[in-house]
């Protein structure tokens, strides 16, 4: 059983029809119904196995119900894709506030804590298991206008180092993915080329590309990798990054008289 966390669109989504195609059951997890339905019956008819798991991943009593109704269901967790993430609204430092603040945290980086604590229990019971949060390159660099988001990836990098040791012994590996630029809502071309073009690969990353390092690091083929992060990224990190990547110029930051 796999469950993916923020699975109704984009990476999220491609992650969890991918496990279907592979044979894997697989927990559809989202806030919203109707996407949730959508994509279960995406990998129903492409002949998988999946179930709603829908929840908010910031909220505890939700996510325990989740989790409650996955295992009355099926019995077992053997892989945990931890990607539910919120991006936005996307503010520069001199207009977010402590809302703002804390609802991106929230999101990104205690629901990751809160679904990992009971699923990790559940994994070393049965001997093992795999653990996959996702990063991006804001925890290493950083983004325009994306403090909070920036502040939870960094976060999501410490947590998955800190779990995988605590963890280790019990045979559950935890690891982290970090998309590069991938486009998950249909971009104009003129908005791929900005943005991709400049990359080594010269292209912005598909949700499917994140769907194979998923699988590898939850195989047995990455039995001896844990506290890792496994970049996919067309090469955006090995290069001096160009500013074209980022969403907000500086000429839309607040001006001085406003601050």
């Amino acid at each position: 059983m796999v469950i993916v966390t923020g699975a109704g669109r984009g990476i999220g989504r491609a992650i969890a029809e991918r496990f279907g195609d592979v044979g894997s059951t697989v927990a559809v997890n989202d806030i919203d119904l109707d996407v949730i339905d959508e994509v279960v019956a995406s990998i129903s008819d492409a002949g998988g196995t999946a179930m709603g798991a829908p929840a908010d991943v910031s909220d505890s009593t939700q996510v325990t119900a989740m989790i409650e109704a996955v295992m009355a269901a099926h019995g077992r967790i053997d892989v945990l894709v931890n990607n539910a993430g919120l991006t936005g609204p996307m503010l520069h430092f001199f207009e977010g506030d402590e809302a703002w603040w804390r609802r991106i945290v929230d999101v990104n980086l205690t629901g990751h804590f809160l679904v990992a604590h009971p699923v990790a229990r559940i994994m070393a019971r049965a001997g093992g298991g795999s653990i996959i949060n996702m990063s991006s390159g804001g925890a290493t660099r950083a983004h325009r206008c994306f403090t909070a988001y920036d502040a939870a990836k960094g976060g999501v990098e410490g947590l998955t180092r800190a779990m995988a040791l605590d963890l280790g012994p019990y045979n559950v590996r935890v690891n982290a993915l970090m998309p590069g630029t991938i486009d998950t809502e249909g971009m104009s071309p003129e908005a791929r080329a900005l943005r991709g073009d400049n990359l080594p690969l010269g292209r912005m990353g598909e949700p499917f590309d994140m769907t194979g390092a998923a699988l590898f690091l939850a195989s047995d083929d990455a039995a001896y990798i844990t506290g890792d992060v496994l970049r996919v990224d067309g090469g955006m990190l090995a290069q001096q990054r160009s500013a074209t990547v980022d969403i907000m110029p500086p000429e839309n930051f607040p001006p001085l008289e406003e601050i």
